[in-house]
Order: C-alpha cells, then structure tokens, then sequence
C-alpha cells in the first residue's frame, strides 16, 4: 500500500530505526523464517549498535562538567548508523586518485529473471556481474576498431547496488570513468567524445554477451544452483531456458552526461558508495505489526510512503546481505590496486597535474564529521561552550544479548 507524503517529518518526535524493528519484530521473523549465520549477525550487531553492550567512554565537558556516554559502534557494513565515517576516510583517500577530466556515470542493471539465481547464488553470479562489466568496457576500450583509431587502457571505479527504492531485489552497477584512457605505450592519454564514452546500445549487446558466457561457464562447472520450487529442473535444462528468455530481452545499460568536475565526482561518491538498503530517516512508523518507510516515486518525481508487513519489511532488507567478505567496490584497468600507483604517476604527468599530494592527510574523526556534517561533535551538547573530552572507560556489558533474550537458540558467536 503506498500513499503521498504530503507532510515533512516531524524531527522534533522521536522516530523509530532499523534497531527498533528488529527489537521488536525480529523473534516472530526469526521464528517464521530460516536464515543463515551470517543473517542473525546482521540485526545482531544492528541491534547493540551505539549501546552498552559495545562499551565505550563517559564524555565530560571542560566548561560545565556535565557528563554523557559515548558508545562504540558496531561497524558492519549494514547499518545505516556505522557508514558515515567509513565514507568520508574512503572519499577522502579517492580525493588523490582524481585526475583533470572527466567523469561519466555508467549504470549496468541485470534482468529480473536472474533475480532468483543471483539470491540462490550470491555470491558467483555478483561476482560474474563485476567480471562481465570489466570484460566489456575493457573490450571497448582496447578495440583498435572502434571509433578512436587506437585502442588503450580504461580505468574506473564499479560500486554495486542491489536494491531499488522499495527494498526489492534490482541488481545494478554503478561505474565511474574518466572521460578517455592511457595508451598502450603508457605516453598518451586519449581523450573521448564529451558526450558519451561508448554507445549504449553497444555496450548492452555486448555486457549480454560476456555475462551469458561467464554464467554458461560457472553453470559448466556446477557452480550454480538451478531448481524451480518443485526442485525438478537441473542446471542445464534451467539454464537454456532461462537463456533463450534474456536473449529476447534488452539488457539496460544507462549513461549519465559527465560530471562537471572533481568536485562533482566526490559528491557523487558520496551518496552512492557506502548506502545500505535503507536509513533510519526513511523509517516513518512501526505500529500494528507493520513498517512505513518513505521512497522516492521517479516516474511522478515525488515522495511517497509505503506500508509492509514487519516480517515482510524484514525479509527485503535481509534481501540485502552481502556474503562474508564480498568487496562491492571494486577498482579496474589503470585504477587497480596493484597497478594504480604507477598509472596515476603517469596520467598525471602526460595531462600536467601538477602539486597533487601523493598521501592524503589523516584527519581526525572530528575534522571529518565537520565536513560531512558541518557539527562539532566535540561541543558541549549542554552549554554549547565547552570540549567534550575522554574520561572513563566504560567496558562491554555482561549478561543476556539480543538473541538470548528472545530466548532463541542458536550459536552464540553473533558478534
């Protein structure tokens, strides 16, 4: 059920979180629902982020001595309180690999007909979806048959995104690409057309191609899960079906006009790099067994609510777990890890880009939390004069966690 906010939020009430959720629909989802492990650490840590069962530090004022407590957080990469400052060190660190160019935004987005075996088989197919964008903007790249009269080496940053504004399932890669690519020889930097790098519509036929051949290959292999619910369809046969069935289909791949500088690079960054399926300021209620969470209507370009179930509510987020140790950021060409220190070296020698640090500063968490936020988390929240300085520690509370006191058994390892 959805409806128009017509309405802004009300800062001042207190409103619910992901937390708050869990705490107190999670026992009759969990109970309703198998998971894996890795799930119950999810909304375990989820739940005793920021609380006494992380310890922490009492805070004291220099100014009025007033004391508060500071608790440590959970740092998964799920929690939509743990990736602001995880965010601003990772944007501050790309601010060096920027180079005096710029910039398209390409989107690679999966059919939905794959959406039950990418679940089934998270973590290959996810990894066959990287291998297939690489393949392809790679092949562009280096096809002296194109529209530049010599091929070179690209490079780019791939950021996965497995949600939509609904919480369901859409798995999508967003790639940012200087505008051009080094040479073979490593001496000249060749530049692209202004408005696009690569036609679209080749691009898709071609990202088809590589991935239809790298998901043949795994399911070669018996790599791959395939079974309707009736578990009577073996790979192969689910395979040539599921074949003939993205064939017919348009594979989209969207590009976005290029970005106007650095700056606007950096910003892009940052709302796309470190989201998690939903933040806590899209969470409207949590009455009567069921979540309303606002989204963004693009086809009317408006805001709306929905309504979910709690279970439900639950169960998409869930939909959203990355494996243990999945990268979702992931560098490519002349920006990967192991070569990126020389090719930077060398782009910015050929395009004269001159007094770039080669390490950025380490700032503080205060220094980064002003700039991402504009607050001085070290003010006195009560007097508004004083600095906030470490006292006590406080340790990790002993006792009963979340899911002992849902009286559920399961390993004990949630941490």
């Amino acid at each position: 059920m959805t409806r128009i906010i017509n309405q802004p939020r009300d800062k001042k009430g207190s409103t619910p979180e992901l937390a708050d959720i869990f705490c107190k629909y999670g026992k009759a989802y969990i109970e309703s629902h198998s998971m894996p492990l890795e799930h119950y650490k999810i909304m375990n840590a989820i739940v005793i982020c920021r609380t006494a069962y992380l310890g922490g530090h009492v805070e004291v004022c220099t100014s009025c001595g007033k004391t508060q407590n500071s608790y440590n957080s959970c740092r998964n990469r799920h929690c939509p309180k743990c990736q602001s400052l995880t965010k601003a060190r990772w944007i501050e660190a790309r601010q060096a690999e920027l180079l005096p160019v710029p910039y398209f935004h390409n989107v690679f987005t999966l059919p939905h007909e794959l959406n039950r075996i990418i679940l089934r088989n998270k973590k290959i197919m996810l990894n066959i979806l990287f291998g297939a964008v690489s393949a392809t903007l790679n092949e562009f790249a280096h096809n002296p048959q194109s529209r530049y009269k010599e091929g070179g080496k690209i490079g780019f940053t791939a950021i996965l995104h497995t949600w939509d504004q609904k919480l369901c399932d859409h798995f999508h890669l967003h790639c940012v690409i200087p505008a051009g690519y080094l040479s073979h020889d490593g001496k000249r930097w060749i530049h692209s057309k202004k408005k696009y790098l690569f036609p679209v519509k080749a691009l898709s036929k071609v990202f088809r191609g590589k991935f239809m051949e790298q998901m043949e290959t795994a399911v070669q292999n018996n790599e791959l899960i395939f079974h309707d619910k009736d578990a009577k369809t073996d790979a192969d046969t689910g395979f040539r079906e599921l074949k003939k069935q993205l064939y017919l289909k348009k594979w989209v791949v969207y590009s976005k006009q290029p970005f106007g500088g650095p700056k606007q690079v950096l910003e892009y960054l940052g709302r796309y790099t470190h989201r998690v399926a939903i933040s806590n300021n899209r969470i409207l209620d949590m009455e009567n067994n069921a979540v309303t969470f606002s989204y963004e209507d693009r086809k009317h370009a408006e805001k709306r609510s929905m309504v979910l179930k709690a279970n439900e509510f639950i169960r998409r987020f869930l939909l959203h777990a990355l494996p243990k140790r999945f990268m979702r950021i992931r560098h490519f060409g002349f920006l990967a890890n192991r070569s990126k220190k020389n090719n930077m070296i060398k782009c910015r020698a050929i395009l004269e880009q001159n007094n770039v640090p080669e390490k950025t500063p380490n700032k503080s968490v205060k220094e980064l939390m002003q700039e991402l936020t504009g607050l001085n988390i070290s003010q006195c929240p009560f007097c508004k004069n004083g600095d906030l300085k470490k006292s006590l520690k406080i340790k990790r509370q002993t006792g009963p966690g979340f899911f002992e006191r849902l009286n559920l058994t399961i390993l004990k390892d949630t941490s």
